[in-house]
């Protein structure tokens, strides 16, 4: 018999659920296994590459560079003249031991283990605002250790002394990279006397050392051209030894931590600060939180907010926030502050250029600061020409950030983009399209900025920005110009000197011409008679020449200078024969 209706619905529904049922708890069950916390230790140990770890030979310069970058900012934060010791050691196939050894004013146990051993501790990392400084984010020294413990297994070897301690103390330290924690293997006290104090550092690492424009050696050349006041000493693997003297004494200008600027904040980061902020109300939230915002300036913007003035920052809703950060960034503000900048400065860069590199040229600019974004910056450019630069290969192109060489990804460079965009025919250097220029010069770009737009995190290039391209393009075309009237007057002098030695070439038969024109029976004498006798002619003539290649004279002032020279000179001998005696007589 049939199944009735009622025991229909009731048996499909039995079966639903039988189905339901089963996928439902098996799906809550896989949920919960694969889901947990990752420290960020675990992650850069995972994805080291976006920190520059890509293969083992650039994994050799991101260690360098983190290292010798610690060290410069240690020894300037302190106002010290760095001197910075470089060595890497070949410890086995594709092993070395990197170590950088500074006189900076060294660390205290309790930051130091942190500092070296912690990623993404440090004082360095700001959300907004901030300072011009090398490092940015306190990752790098730490992911050096990171790394070197990842590809040997084996701890950094870390030694510090300050100025107040009696010893220096070493450390054997390591990342648990579960907890992203200092390791510390070893802790004792270490005998150097020879320094006074710093922070030396030798890591192990899987590395490969290779000779080309970019390696380790290339690294620290072009950072001791941007670091002019630092003395650095650098030992290859292959024993070498290589110092860069100290170009100046002058430590460059301390950088000053400045407050967000207006036009240069984001929603998400006006909620944080409102928050946060200790402010009573939101016009002294205004006036102490940003840069460049006044009492009259805070009073304007709330005004076009209508918001009150005495309301508490962290009462305003979402649409007040969203109004006041679209006001804030319309308001006619001064720029930001630009004490926040340390450039290296257009003399002591000329310095640099001219020390580092054979050059008969050199002129260099440096920038007023400029914004994008709400961020100052400032762009300085120096162009290197002639000495022993080959002249038949692109121009070498130099790039710096904030005092730091971008070694890799120069195609993908705002300073690349902007240096290809001058057209270099226009100031005596050869180009084919839209690409560097041929010749015999070196060009150097630095960037200095609170924040450098970077496009990825191992900092490598810059990104195109108009601001920044604009002011990239502006700073090189007047280097160029310069450049430009150094190569005319140089093309010039060639010239010249190519016409003077035509001259002296064919001047004793024109000479002997001349003679032979004023002189009958010429014929009688041989050639050389005629040009002996024809000598005064030949001498007047080089004379006559040179005076009128060194004055840029024609010839006919050039023969009036020289004929006054002849008629001067004995009217001076007769003038001082009359003068004597006149004096005898006087005497008698």
């Amino acid at each position: 018999m049939a199944d009735s209706v009622e025991e229909k619905t009731e048996k499909q529904d039995t079966e639903n659920k039988k189905v339901v049922k089963k996928p439902k708890k098996t799906s809550v069950k896989v949920t919960t296994e694969s889901h947990k916390s990752v420290s960020v230790a675990e992650f850069f140990e995972k994805n080291r590459h976006l920190l520059g770890f890509n293969n083992p030979a650039k994994s050799l310069i991101t260690s360098v560079k983190e290292a010798v970058d610690n060290s410069l900012d240690a020894c300037e934060e302190n106002n010290i003249l760095p001197e910075i010791y470089v060595e890497l050691k070949e410890v086995g196939t594709n092993k070395y031991r990197m170590i950088v050894e500074d006189n900076g004013p060294g660390i205290k146990k309790k930051h130091l283990t942190k500092s070296f051993g912690k990623l993404l501790y440090g004082s360095k990392f700001r959300s907004h605002g901030g300072k011009q400084g090398r490092g940015q984010q306190g990752i790098g020294i730490s992911a050096v250790i990171l790394y070197g413990q990842l590809t040997t297994g084996k701890k950094a070897v870390l030694i510090s002394k300050t100025k107040k301690d009696d010893s220096a103390h070493m450390y054997l330290l390591g990342i648990d990279v579960k907890t992203n924690e200092p390791e510390i293997g070893n802790s004792e006290e270490y005998d150097w006397n020879e320094k006074e104090h710093g922070i030396r550092i030798e890591v192990e690492m899987v590395a490969k050392n290779i000779k080309s424009k970019q390696s380790v050696d290339e690294y620290i050349k072009e950072t001791s051209v941007v670091n002019p006041h630092a003395k650095i000493t650098y030992i290859n693997p292959d024993g070498e030894k290589i110092e860069y003297p100290r170009v100046t004494e002058k430590i460059p200008k301390k950088a000053k931590t400045i407050k967000p600027h207006p036009h240069g904040i984001e929603l998400g980061v006006l909620k944080r600060m409102l928050k946060e902020t200790k402010s009573r109300n939101i016009k002294s939230f205004l006036t102490n939180e940003f840069d460049r915002v006044g009492s009259g300036s805070a009073k304007e913007i709330l005004e076009k907010a209508e918001l009150d003035p005495r309301i508490l920052p962290r009462l305003l809703t979402d649409d007040q926030q969203e109004k006041l950060l679209e006001i804030m960034q319309t308001t006619k503000l001064m720029n930001p502050s630009t004490d926040c900048l340390s450039p290296i400065g257009s003399k002591a860069l000329e310095e640099s250029i001219r020390s580092e590199y054979d050059v008969d040229f050199v002129h260099s600019i440096t920038r007023s600061p400029t914004v994008y974004r709400g961020n100052p910056f400032q762009i300085e450019v120096a162009i290197g020409y002639g000495g022993s630069l080959n002249p038949e290969g692109y121009v070498n192109l130099v790039r710096f950030a904030n005092k730091v060489p971008l070694l890799y990804q120069e195609g993908a460079c705002a300073i690349t983009q902007a240096v290809k965009a001058v057209s270099w025919k226009s100031y005596g250097l050869s180009q084919s399209g839209n690409s560097l220029p041929v010749g015999p010069a070196v060009i150097l770009v630095h960037i200095a900025s609170v924040w450098v737009p970077f496009t990825s995190e191992g900092k490598e290039a810059v990104s195109s920005y108009p601001e920044i391209t604009k002011e990239i393009k502006l700073a090189v075309q007047e280097c160029g110009r310069s450049l430009q009237r150094h190569i005319s007057k140089q093309k010039r002098s060639e010239m010249e000197e190519k016409k003077r030695q035509i001259f002296k070439n064919y001047s004793s038969e024109v000479a002997t011409a001349i003679y032979s024109l004023i002189n009958e029976g010429t014929y009688k004498y041989s050639n050389d008679e005629i040009l002996e006798k024809a000598k005064s002619i030949h001498e007047a003539l080089l004379k006559i020449a040179e005076y009128m290649y060194s004055n840029g004279k024609n010839f006919e002032e050039a023969e009036n200078q020289e004929t006054k020279d002849e008629i001067t000179e004995p009217e001076s001998e007769e003038h001082e024969k009359t003068e004597t005696m006149q004096e005898e007589i006087n005497e008698e």
